[in-house]
């Protein structure tokens, strides 16, 4: 089973990926978290308890793409 990364790519390669990676799920969040404060996130959190669903996933893909760039950059390493 292959790991997150492709073990074929070169380590420079890795780092750039998992830095994308970082950056994007960072974006994601703050788009979320933003997007939470709303008026139709308000109003779906005030009928439903919950804020809407487009914040919800935007949080938790950024949050995912976070530990994934994280993962690539600091794990994974193995040595032989």
């Amino acid at each position: 089973m292959r790991g997150l990364l492709d073990h074929s790519l070169p380590e420079q390669m890795k780092k750039l990926l998992s830095l994308l990676l970082i950056v994007g799920g960072v974006i994601a969040f703050t788009k979320g978290f933003t997007e939470s404060r709303t008026f139709n996130s308000v109003l779906s959190k005030w009928v439903s308890g919950a804020p809407s669903d487009k914040a919800i996933w935007l949080m938790v893909g950024g949050g995912l793409g976070v530990f994934v760039g994280l993962f690539g950059l600091l794990g994974g390493k193995k040595r032989r």
